[in-house]
């Protein structure tokens, strides 16, 4: 069957041009000339994709796009504003809209944002951690994070996401670009702090042959060679402000300007983009344009640190755990007790990028199958300190007890803990510590646990 699609529009100027370049894309299209004739349309049939003015006789583009959010969340919606219009359609991908074009409308743009929207009805949602292997945990957080790649995959706004060093931001953006229609273009990722400054306006946007000393050739920028794909900007706080300024024009325009080139190209990309620090701040501080942040920042995603997504931590570990016995060709190492309650009670201020590097020394300095407390070596600044005000925090004479005495208070509590939330099944319990079922029973008889 044919796709189908729904253009709202009181001008019927417009609404037959859309049908002409629909049909010629073997889309059938219905039309409506006003919101109540439009939802009564949504409500009686399905429809592949929905284009609607911002005008409306009886009411506007995005009190319809927000009412389809609720009513009808699985058809795109792609608004149609005045030309410059940019804080309008912004606000329309902020309530949920797939994308916008604006009037006089360039129906070369048309037709891509037609061929991106009809790609949606192949994909499905990703629920759950199957859906995104990438994303391992079962945490609130981490769920979350998750439903939000879900939603933003299935639109063209641009995304900032937020959070600190090592949380697995890029990770996240590739999953966004995976999930949503630009699936089969490139994922090209850009850390921004990584370039020269000399040299960032040719590496972004390209050089012509003899644009400056060392130019011999003509060279392709890097958002060109994203061209159908997705764009993505680590580090995005490091650009510079004549860098900001162009990028701008860049999401404004959708053209670039290659040095040495007296003429614009259309480009076609998704800008995702990535910081650890503050935008708000450095825009208060004149550091960030702020009418950057606001084109750039249409949706947040915010990846919460490691610290935060607690039993997440320990499945991480097994995980980074076979992975690496994989690469180096040897049976994966589990984690003793000890060694599992000392990572439950760190900070990881490196996140999931330093538990990474903890584990890789450890399997080098692990003399047998199980990686113990001496062989993590964890930062004694990053430990969780007692709180007076904590019910389980420990006494202060704890302090002065010997190690060994430290030591086995803290696993025997990671064998309570991993009983407890298994309801007392031994073998769950063991996996969920990363150690043998012989070694959990042969540590509850050491230990006196009943």
């Amino acid at each position: 069957m044919k796709p189908t699609a729904l253009v709202i529009d009181d001008e019927p100027d417009i609404r037959e041009l859309l049908s002409i370049t629909l049909d010629r894309m073997d889309i059938a299209t219905r039309t409506a000339g006003n919101v109540a004739s439009a939802k009564r349309m949504l409500m009686g049939n399905t429809y592949d994709l929905c284009l609607t003015d911002m005008r409306l006789p009886d009411g506007d583009g995005l009190e319809l796009v927000e009412w389809m959010q609720q009513e009808v969340p699985g058809t795109p919606v792609a608004v149609i504003t005045a030309h410059g219009s940019v804080e309008t359609a912004v606000k329309a991908l902020k309530v949920g809209a797939f994308d916008f074009v604006s009037k006089p409308l360039d129906l070369n743009d048309l037709r891509k944002l037609v061929t991106a929207a009809l790609k949606l009805k192949g994909v499905s949602a990703p629920k759950g951690s199957s859906a995104t292997p990438g994303l391992i945990g079962e945490s609130d957080a981490i769920e979350n994070v998750r439903t939000l790649i879900a939603k933003v995959a299935r639109s063209q706004a641009p995304v900032h996401i937020s959070g600190e060093s090592g949380t697995g931001k890029e990770l996240v953006a590739r999953m966004i670009h995976d999930a949503g229609p630009r699936r089969d273009g490139p994922f090209v990722p850009i850390n921004c702090g990584a370039i020269p400054t000399e040299l960032m306006e040719s590496e972004f946007f390209g050089h012509q042959r003899g644009s400056f000393t060392g130019a011999v050739s003509d060279k392709l920028g890097l958002v060109q060679s994203a061209e159908g794909g997705t764009l993505f900007l680590d580090e995005v706080a490091d650009l510079p402000l004549h860098m900001q300024v162009k990028l701008l024009r860049v999401i404004q325009e959708k053209t670039i300007r290659p040095v040495g080139s007296a003429t614009e190209i259309p480009v076609d990309v998704r800008i995702l983009s990535a910081t650890h620090k503050n935008l708000e701040d450095l825009v208060a501080d004149g550091e960030f344009r702020e009418d950057l942040f606001y084109r750039i920042n249409v949706i947040e995603l915010n990846v919460p640190p490691l610290r935060e997504r607690g039993r997440d931590m320990l499945l991480l570990a097994a995980e980074i755990l076979k992975r690496l016995a994989g690469e180096l060709g040897v049976s994966t190492p589990g984690l003793t007790a000890a060694a599992a309650a000392a990572l439950t009670t760190y900070r990881f201020p490196g996140n999931v990028r330093e538990l990474e590097n903890i584990l890789e020394r450890a399997m080098t300095l692990a003399s047998g199958h199980e990686i113990d407390v001496a062989d993590i070596q964890l930062r004694s600044d990053a430990q969780d300190k007692p709180d007076a005000n904590r019910t389980d925090a420990q006494p202060a004479s704890a302090d002065d007890a010997p190690l060994g005495t430290q030591l086995e208070e803290i696993e025997r509590d990671a064998i309570v803990k991993a009983l407890e939330q298994t309801r007392y099944n031994k073998t769950a319990a063991a996996r969920l510590l990363g150690i043998s079922f012989r070694a959990l029973r042969y540590r509850v008889k050491k230990l006196g646990i009943d």
